[in-house]
């Protein structure tokens, strides 16, 4: 359950900084920025709490 909890905020947070980077021209907001994204804050929370 904590897992999909994770994957499901870490995508829609990753959506949301992507989003803001779009608005400043800093990156596009496509699919693969935000899946990329979601991919590193997972990865990152994970390796957190398993520590």
């Amino acid at each position: 359950m904590l897992i999909a909890m994770n994957i499901a905020l870490s995508a829609g947070f990753s959506a949301t900084i992507v989003w803001g980077l779009d608005l400043l021209g800093a990156a596009d907001l496509t699919f693969i920025n935000v899946a990329t994204g979601a991919i590193l804050l997972f990865a990152l929370t994970y390796v957190i709490t398993l520590q």
